[in-house]
């Protein structure tokens, strides 16, 4: 591993940490109330936010862009929120439905763009191995708050609350390494200690998960010359296995 290698990786893995800080607490939430694609659909709208933002013409880094995301994912929230108490029984399936109306507005929006192909890739897979310094001051500053908010507030994070602190979370994470890592980083370190019951045993088990898979990925990624965000998602989805079946055998479940 050369000096020029672990330069990329040191960002990318920092970049990891930030989004697995807040993604393993509010993921084991999100399992529990069983609205697993939240995620993606929240996400996809703030994707939306930004895709909105440049075929405007703001700058990509700019305040503009980051204001339009963050709008678009607390709109998205307090839909979410409302169809949530108003059909509860339907609540997943509304939830993939905002998912894939977002996912198609984007598609129709970049049509007319000869890049759109480009920023799609960008959107979904992300450029972890290419974030810099500069990028993760803010998204830093997002975590520590979502954190805070999360564990000295939690208890009366119900309704909106939760999905607006969600939706903070996820625009700060998904401009960082894309829709899938996001995902990734929210439902499987959750999956992988699922059978935990112990609260602190399962979030620091989540978070060596996370800090397991996206460690290997990016080695491998950089070391293969591969997609890193796909090359992570797969770790972490290994990872997982490896704790279930270690946990199922080694672990105190009560």
């Amino acid at each position: 591993m050369t000096a020029f290698e672990i330069s990329i990786i040191v960002p990318a893995l920092l970049a990891m940490l930030l989004v697995l800080s807040t993604h393993v607490p509010l993921g084991t939430e999100v399992l529990r109330r069983g609205i697993i694609f939240i995620d993606l659909a929240i996400a996809q709208v703030a994707g939306l936010g930004v895709i909105a933002a440049d075929s405007m013409g703001w700058e990509a880094q700019g305040w503009m862009v980051q204001i339009a995301a963050v709008s678009a994912a607390l709109i998205a929230a307090f839909i979410l929120h409302w169809t949530d108490r108003r059909w509860p029984e339907v609540q997943e399936a509304l939830i993939g439905v905002s998912f894939i109306l977002a996912a198609t507005a984007g598609i129709l929006l970049l049509a007319g763009n000869p890049h759109g192909g480009e920023h799609l890739k960008e959107l979904l897979v992300g450029q972890v191995l290419w974030v810099t310094y500069e990028q993760l001051l803010p998204v830093a500053a997002v975590s520590a708050l979502v954190l805070f908010a999360w564990y000295w507030f939690r208890d009366h994070l119900q309704g909106f609350g939760f999905y607006a602190l969600f939706a903070f979370a996820v625009t700060a994470s998904v401009q960082l390494v894309g829709i899938y890592l996001v995902f990734a980083c929210l439902i499987i370190p959750a999956l992988a200690t699922r059978t935990i019951r112990r609260r602190g045993l399962r979030i620091f088990s989540g978070y060596g998960v996370g800090i397991a898979g996206s460690l290997a990925g990016l080695f491998l990624s950089v070391s293969a010359d591969l997609p890193a965000g796909a090359v992570v998602v797969w770790a972490l989805a290994l990872f997982a296995l490896l704790f279930a079946w270690l946990a199922k055998k080694l672990l105190p479940r009560g």
